[in-house]
Formats: C-alpha cells, sequence, structure tokens
C-alpha cells in the first residue's frame, strides 16, 4: 500500500511541471506515454485539491513527490526550489550572504555558534564557539530548528544583524551587532609545506574558485618555499564543478591534453571532450595526489587523469567511484533541476564509476566485483583498471579510529570542557608544538566519568551477535560459560578506555583546542605532522628514482637487454 501512496505523489509532481510544459509540449522518447500521465495527474491533482477530505498543501505534496522520483534514479538527480537556489549557489561558487560561521543544534533545541570561521564577520564581531544563540535581530530562537537560525543568520551582504547570545559560564546574555558580509569559503584552507619540506595544498572541494585558490597556493609556495615536489591533498574531496578539475590538470600537463571525456545516453549521440586549454605552469615538478574513500567527482578527474598521463604518483586508498556528470537545467518558478545526464571517461578510456543505477533500480547487483574489472593502459603503459574508484600507484592503509571518537566528536560535555579551556587560556603555544597537559588530560576524564559519558561498544555489540547465533545453532548452553565470562571482560570500563585510548583521545583534544584560536589551518598543519599518507608522499618525493619507476616503469624486453648485458 505504501509503495502505490508513493507513486502516486510522484505521479502528481508530474503535472507541476507538465501544467506549464503543456501548453507547449516537450520532444520526449514516448510522446504518447508522456501525454497519457500529464492527463491522468493533472485530473488527480485537481480531484484532490477539490474534494479531498482534508485541506491539501499541494506545494508541499508536491515537493515530497519530486524528490521521491528523483531520489529513485540515483543520488545526484536533485531539485532546487526558489528557495533553495542558495544552497545551490554555495554548491557552485562557495560563496553566500551571512556571518560565516557554522552551527549547530543540541538536543534540548537550543542551537550555538559551532565553528566561526576565519577572518570572517562571525570571528571578527567576537563570537565564540560554544555561544548560544537566543535572539537574531529580535526574534527568539531559544529553542529552535539550526536550518531555522542559519536562515534568519544569512542575509544581503552589507545588512546590518544583532544577535543576543549567551556565553558558557557567564550570568548575563550578550548582544552583538556587525554586518553580514559575502561569505567566500575558500576550497584551501591551507598551504604550507610537509615535514620534509615539499609543497603541500589542501583542497576540499571543487567551487569556481578551486582553480585559482590552488594556482595562488602554488605561486605563494614557489615565491617563499621554493619548493621541489608538490602534494595535492585531494582527501575528502566529494568533487564540485568539472570545469575547475580540468583547469586544475592544465597547471601540469602540456596544452591540449585530454582530461575526459563525457558521453550520455546511447541513442542521443552526444559526446564531448575536454581538453587542457593553457600551457602548464610546471610541467616537470614532481607531483604526488592523495585519495581516500571519500575523494570523488572532480577529485578523482584530477587524481585519474594525472595517473593516466603518467604525470602524478596517486598515494592513499581506493577512491569513492563517481563517474557520473550533471548539469543543471531550469524549471518553472525559478527552479532548478541538477540532473545526471553523462558518463565520464578519464584519458585512458576508463569509466570509474562504481554503482550500477541502473541495475540497482532494477534490483540487481550493483557494483562489479574486482575479479571483472577491465585493464586499461596509461600513456606510458601501466595497467590501470576501471575498478569503481582510482586505484592508488602506491596504497597506504591508516588506522581506523575508535569508536569512543566518534561520540566523543558530538558529545556536549567534552564540547563544552574545551570551550571552557579556551575561555582559560588566552592564548596557547602554535599548532606543531601544542599539546595537552597531563594534569588537563586528567581533568578531561574525571569529567568524562563525573557525566558518565558512554558510548556503543563494538565488542558488546558482536557478543550479542555471536550469543544468538550460538542460540540458534544449538551451542549456546555448551559456550554460555565462555560467553558469560566474555560479557565480564568487556564490561564496560571508562577509567580503562581513558588509558587505552590515550593517544587517539589526546589527538582529538589537541585538535580540536588548536581549531579554537588557529581555525581550520591550524587544525591541518599539526595533523600533517602525524599523517601516514603524507609521510609515504614526503619518501616517495624524496627518493625521485622510486618515483620514476612507478610512473615509467621498465618494460619486459628492456628487463631483458639488462639481464643479458649483465
Amino acid at each position: 500500500m505504501q509503495r502505490f501512496v508513493n507513486i502516486i505523489w510522484v505521479a502528481l509532481t508530474l503535472c507541476l511541471g507538465g501544467s506549464v510544459l503543456a501548453q507547449k509540449p516537450a520532444k520526449t522518447r514516448n510522446q504518447e506515454s508522456y501525454t497519457k500521465a500529464l492527463d491522468i495527474v493533472g485530473a488527480s491533482m485537481s480531484l484532490l485539491d477539490r474534494y479531498f477530505v482534508d485541506s491539501v498543501d499541494l506545494e508541499r505534496i508536491s515537493r515530497r513527490g519530486i524528490d521521491a522520483m528523483l531520489s529513485s534514479l540515483d543520488p545526484y538527480t536533485e531539485y532546487y526550489s526558489k528557495e533553495d537556489n542558495e544552497q545551490l549557489k554555495l554548491i557552485t561558487t562557495g560563496e553566500y550572504g551571512g556571518i560565516g560561521s557554522i552551527i549547530s543544534q543540541r538536543p534540548d533545541s537550543t542551537v550555538i555558534i559551532n565553528d566561526p570561521m576565519e577572518g570572517m564577520p562571525a570571528a571578527q564581531a567576537g563570537l565564540k564557539a560554544g555561544d548560544r544563540i537566543l535572539e537574531v535581530d529580535g526574534q527568539d530562537f531559544r529553542k529552535a530548528t539550526s536550518d531555522a537560525v542559519s536562515k534568519a543568520l544569512k542575509g544581503k551582504p552589507g545588512s546590518k544583524i544583532s544577535l543576543l547570545i549567551q556565553r558558557l559560564g557567564e550570568s548575563k546574555p550578550r548582544k552583538v551587532e556587525f554586518t553580514r558580509r559575502k561569505i567566500m569559503v575558500n576550497p584551501v584552507p591551507y598551504y604550507g609545506v610537509t615535514p620534509a619540506g615539499y609543497g603541500y595544498i589542501k583542497l576540499t572541494n571543487f567551487p569556481n574558485t578551486a582553480a585559482t585558490e590552488v594556482r595562488r597556493a602554488m605561486t605563494e609556495l614557489q615565491k617563499t618555499q621554493k619548493i621541489n615536489g608538490l602534494v595535492l591533498d585531494l582527501r575528502d574531496n566529494g568533487g564540485g564543478l568539472m570545469e575547475e578539475a580540468v583547469k586544475i590538470v592544465s597547471f601540469f600537463v602540456p596544452e591540449g591534453t585530454e582530461v575526459l571525456r563525457t558521453k550520455a545516453r546511447a541513442e542521443l549521440k552526444q559526446e564531448a571532450v575536454y581538453r587542457t586549454r593553457s600551457k602548464p605552469i610546471y610541467p616537470n615538478l614532481p607531483l604526488v595526489v592523495l585519495i581516500d574513500g571519500q575523494s570523488a567527482s572532480s577529485a578523482e578527474i584530477v587524481a585519474g587523469a594525472l595517473q593516466d598521463v603518467d604525470r602524478a604518483v596517486v598515494v592513499g586508498q581506493k577512491s569513492f567511484g563517481k563517474g557520473l556528470i550533471q548539469t543543471t537545467m531550469q524549471l518553472p518558478h525559478q527552479g532548478v533541476l541538477k540532473l545526471t545526464t553523462a558518463k565520464y571517461y578519464i584519458p585512458s578510456g576508463r569509466c570509474i564509476q562504481r554503482i550500477n543505477y541502473k541495475e540497482a533500480r532494477a534490483g540487481r547487483e550493483a557494483e562489479l566485483p574486482d575479479s571483472l574489472t577491465q585493464i586499461f593502459h596509461t600513456a606510458a603503459g601501466r595497467e590501470v583498471h576501471d575498478a569503481g574508484g582510482i586505484l592508488p600507484d602506491v596504497k597506504v592503509e591508516v588506522d581506523s579510529l575508535p569508536t569512543m571518537l566518534y561520540y566523543l566528536t558530538y558529545n556536549e560535555s567534552a564540547f563544552d570542557w574545551i570551550t571552557t579551556y579556551a575561555q582559560r587560556h588566552k592564548t596557547i603555544a602554535p599548532p606543531a608544538s601544542f599539546t595537552v597537559s597531563d594534569t588537563d588530560y586528567e581533568a578531561f576524564g574525571r569529567m568524562l566519568i563525573e557525566k558518565k559519558f558512554d558510548y556503543d561498544r563494538q565488542s558488546a555489540k558482536r557478543l550479542v551477535t555471536l550469543k544468538e547465533i550460538a542460540k540458534l545453532e544449538g551451542y549456546l548452553e555448551r559456550v554460555a560459560p565462555l560467553i558469560d565470562s566474555l560479557e565480564q571482560a568487556l564490561k564496560p570500563d571508562l577509567k580503562h578506555d581513558l588509558e587505552s585510548l590515550r593517544p587517539h583521545i589526546m589527538r582529538f583534544l589537541n585538535t580540536s583546542i588548536i581549531n579554537r584560536y588557529y581555525y581550520r589551518r591550524g587544525v591541518i598543519e599539526r595533523e600533517l605532522l602525524s599523517d601516514q599518507i603524507v609521510a609515504e608522499a614526503d619518501r616517495l618525493l624524496a627518493d625521485q628514482a622510486r618515483y620514476q619507476a612507478i610512473l615509467r616503469p621498465k618494460k619486459k624486453d628492456e628487463e631483458k637487454k639488462e639481464l643479458a648485458d649483465a
């Protein structure tokens, strides 16, 4: 029944676009079905509006319907209403009108300043992480959602804004007045040098400023550091504008180099080739690109294209595997449809799309197993695969974080302890040398114990599963004493966890506190010191023989000749 209801809502949404398009019908692949659908849905919508037992919010149910319709295709095809255009603008340009701060909603429905951005109006006005938002321009937000507060904080650049906030530890609220600005979120939050002295650029996404910011960082590094190698960090980069990816690749490869080609649905016979259109700035600078499982879309275009033309060594873990292209199209009433229109293929000819959504919609296996991947070749003849992502040339496994760290990140008491620490210490040491003292660590541990901090332990969950399986297979009575013993051994012990996980918790505290003083750039600078993947990049750039051997391995006939000569 629920599926039938969902289909009705999906059908209803076709009427919204159709009511406008019906005046001048668009040409479709199946005009008869298209017209029939519009007739039926239009009549259904009219009947609902006139006769349904309760009043109907046509705008709300139609939005639910169109969202359901599009999400059934893939996760990337989305509808943006006139009210959502600000969100789309932020994705594509990295800019919006507001105060420049991340906010968050707590379980008690209070909304706090979570992370004011460096150099932005919120930070310049003196707002701090932990400040509770009571009012915005006289409107009460003591109990509100983060979405509601976010809308109130945003506004036209240059407009005045007044906040009433409650700071932790203070008895009276503070009134803060300042001016909104056009907020430009820089996709390069940090650039500098690695522990070994090579250039390092962190790129977080691909808005329309990505290439400009990367070039600015490279120019500054060459000017101040005289670097002889570069690490481009694309980890946790979910992508963005394809054109920016092409521009960034052009910094390193000859003009006219193919970066990717896109292919639409077969019967449309639409194919486009994207090449670099400028001379390279750094054609010979040794380059390492870092990726992980969250590197997607444009990040994969950059990493994959540089790998396929043998221009960079890719280090890290297998990327996400998004080989689809989206196009924005205008809809009636100032709406926008972000629609998946093509797949992209990087220079070797491979498409790295991981999930086949057509197969998924049909209820079949949607991911291609590794055993069935095809082999392609780079410009130098190296084997690469369409493995549902970019496989790094040098794979580096990293230690997984304990479950406790996830819960600490979102724990109110931990956040407030860090806020209090920042209030008590006007300054701290530079990011590279700061560390929480043993005394402060012990105080943090006591606070967690007093607050009865707890979290889901995976070992206990697995033990419950083991118990259920043993019961199902008839072994529970035999192994009951062993399971009882394990339950006792795995009984939650926060004091034990604080000691055994101390290095991880110390890292969490250090980076969280550094963020309050030096913002995100300080956190990245600190993390570089212990980053296993950056360390591997440093070793690779220091060993140019190994670097070149990865990019241009000797062919079998060359190896045989060397053996014969020997």
